[in-house]
């Protein structure tokens, strides 16, 4: 094929697009049925046996009376009967009020109950019933809670006002334990999510912190930050690695261990443990075998660096991507959390009212979720494409001290003019990938008490395999978006242009390229892994009820991405580099009527690699190679 950088555009991959749009049409159908249908508050806030939720103004039910009142000051759910609680299809059977603060002490008859609505604001029976009929209502004893009242406190997990009475503790415990462990792992994690909603906000805002940090540590890079990192890293690994264990072990030794969430977390907490050990043993091994090759990746960045710094604003342009990123994830979990509580409110013979789950739900949360993996992995494709592109209009520009004005808002305009619909099916293929490794978690969780020695194999290979393809395509995405915002093409024919490029010339770039991605990789981790540290710390603090192990992974995975977005400027830049770099030389031959573009800096590193490289193949196969000298590109002036 013949290459033409930057001359040639057309619209490419405009069926996935339509196919894009199409997609987010459903997801919008979705996220109105979930508005109209869901109420989120009432997970959050909890709700009274009416259909209130406290802490709220509420709107009327149909059949309800004592619906749609303003629970504004009333944050709190009282049981009128917390020591004899009975559980019916996952609920709890006993009506149940908002109130404005729970019981401190026991209270033993009616003009108790009477004079502490008084004094506190807070009345603990049926709302139709007037403070003053209390005590000459005769059906007081069936409108106010059963007596003695048992002191009481707020939880904070679930809004509750839990008896501390021993007795009735135990008797509402082993209830809200039942509950709990009877609730679908959908709602669980959504529980865990929300009870522990301020820790993952602040964790985000830790890793991006960290990220922006390494981002600027990376722009000034030196052979001593090189080794710092390194050793922070390994440092990091270790202390969570033991942390982790230490965590397992005690969970494990816990005679308090009851609810089915904390037999998740020990759960979780082997499973994290043992993949931070393989990964530290693996990330030691590797860096004891390239200690010696870390001065070339020292100088890969400072060639970097030059090309960043001939275009304006290309470090910024990871933080506007997670912006947009942490605009769509609010979104995403404020429908999550509206799906997991649709359902429509029913009236029985008391006036009371039941929320029944609606059909469908769980097809639309598996819809809503691939949603969530796509359009994250699009974001980040258009931000390689924007880097691509920018990189790739400095390079081919014949005037390296006049770089093109405005490289990066050229790029942007470029992609949304023509290549969206490569973004899309570059992001799609990775999705696809994703969702076979889920549907087998899914599988792996519902048939884990029936599986065999021989089926936890297969599993694991399974798991195995699919993310060796993912991280394939991931690479060859990245080149695809190069050649695309090289040459114009679509995805298909970008892709296979890339890998016949990259295949002539993968013996000079390969070796070169793999010191970056390693160093960037290690910046990856050490951002998961302090955030994963500093989430251990937060989460092991609130062990009742909450699967915190669930948000933690939440937590490190959005780590990553973070991560990933910042330090992909630098390695989006160095391999749409060498990409620019191999179509030079396949297209230009150094005459004066094709020179190169390539500048000196680079072209001596990549002759002094290729030179590192040729001299180890020497040195093990000398008798072949005695007679044999190397040729050296010089750039056209």
């Amino acid at each position: 094929r013949e290459w033409r950088p930057v001359t040639y555009r057309k619209c490419t991959d405009t069926l996935w697009l339509l196919l894009f749009f199409l997609f987010w049409a459903g997801l919008m159908f979705i996220t109105g049925y979930a508005v109209m249908a869901g109420a989120a508050e009432r997970l959050v806030l909890g709700y009274d046996s009416f259909g209130n939720i406290c802490g709220r103004k509420n709107t009327p039910v149909k059949g309800a009376p004592l619906s749609g009142q303003d629970m504004t000051n009333k944050k709190y759910v009282f049981f009128l009967n917390s020591c004899s609680l009975e559980m019916q299809s996952l609920k709890i059977s006993a009506v149940s009020l908002c109130v404005s603060s729970c019981p401190q002490e026991q209270l033993n008859s009616l003009e108790d109950l009477q004079s502490f609505a008084r004094n506190n604001g807070s009345c603990l029976c049926i709302y139709n019933l007037n403070i003053s009929s209390y005590t000459l209502n005769p059906k007081a004893a069936e409108l106010c809670p059963a007596l003695p009242v048992p002191p009481s406190k707020s939880f904070p997990l679930f809004n509750r006002c839990v008896p501390q009475n021993p007795e009735c503790y135990s008797k509402y415990a082993s209830v809200l334990i039942s509950m709990v462990n009877e609730m679908d792992v959908f709602h669980r994690i959504l529980s865990g999510i929300l009870a522990g909603r301020d820790t993952v906000v602040g964790l985000c805002f830790l890793a991006l912190a960290f990220s922006f940090l390494l981002v600027l540590a990376f722009r000034f890079i030196r052979t001593l930050l090189v080794h710092t990192l390194i050793a922070l890293v390994l440092f990091g690994l270790l202390f969570v690695s033991g942390v982790l264990w230490w965590l397992y072990y005690d969970y494990r030794n816990d005679p308090s261990t009851e609810l089915e969430t904390e037999k998740e977390n020990v759960k979780f907490l082997l499973g994290y443990a043992i993949f931070s050990t393989i990964v530290t043993v693996v990330l030691l091994s590797l860096i004891l075998v390239l200690r010696k090759k870390l001065q070339f990746a020292v100088q890969l960045f400072r060639i970097v660096d030059k090309i960043i710094g001939r275009i304006p604003f290309l470090l910024f342009q990871p933080l506007w991507t997670f912006l947009i990123l942490i605009v769509f994830w609010i979104f995403w979990v404020a429908v999550l959390l509206s799906l997991g509580t649709a359902g429509t409110a029913q009236t029985t013979s008391g006036g009371q009212v039941e929320y029944r789950a609606l059909s469908g739900i769980s097809y639309m949360s598996w819809y809503h979720f691939v949603g969530l993996i796509w359009t994250s992995e699009f974001i980040l494709a258009c931000q390689q494409m924007t880097i691509a592109g920018a990189v790739v209009a400095c390079y081919f520009n014949r005037n390296k001290n006049s770089p093109p004005p405005h490289p990066v808002l050229s790029s942007i305009s470029v992609l949304f003019c023509y290549h969206l619909g490569t973004a899309v099916k570059g992001s799609f293929l990775i999705t696809i990938l994703r969702i076979p490794r889920i549907v087998l978690l899914y599988l792996y969780n519902i048939l884990k008490e029936k599986e065999n020695a021989c089926a936890k194999c297969l599993f694991k290979c399974c798991f195995c395999w699919f993310w060796c393809q993912e991280s394939c395509l991931r690479y060859f995405n990245q080149h695809a978006y190069t050649t695309t915002a090289i040459n114009g093409t679509n995805f298909c024919t970008s892709a296979k242009d890339a890998v016949f490029i990259l295949a002539k010339s993968s013996a000079k770039l390969a070796s070169i390229s793999c010191f970056g991605d390693f160093i960037l990789f290690l910046g990856k981790v050490f951002v998961v892994c302090f955030t994963v540290f500093g989430g251990l710390m937060a989460f092991n603090y609130h062990r009742e009820l909450q699967a915190w192990v669930v948000p933690l992974l939440l937590v490190g995975f959005f780590a990553y991405l973070m991560s990933h977005s910042f330090l992909s400027v630098f390695e989006v830049t160095a391999d749409a580099m060498f990409l620019c770099f191999a179509v030079d030389m396949e297209t230009n031959d150094g005459s004066a009527e094709k020179p190169y573009f390539v500048d000196q800096e680079l072209l001596t590193f990549v002759s002094q690699s290729n030179k590192l490289t040729e001299g180890q193949k020497r040195r093990s196969m000398r008798p072949f190679c005695d007679n044999e000298d190397g040729t050296e590109l010089q750039p056209m002036v």
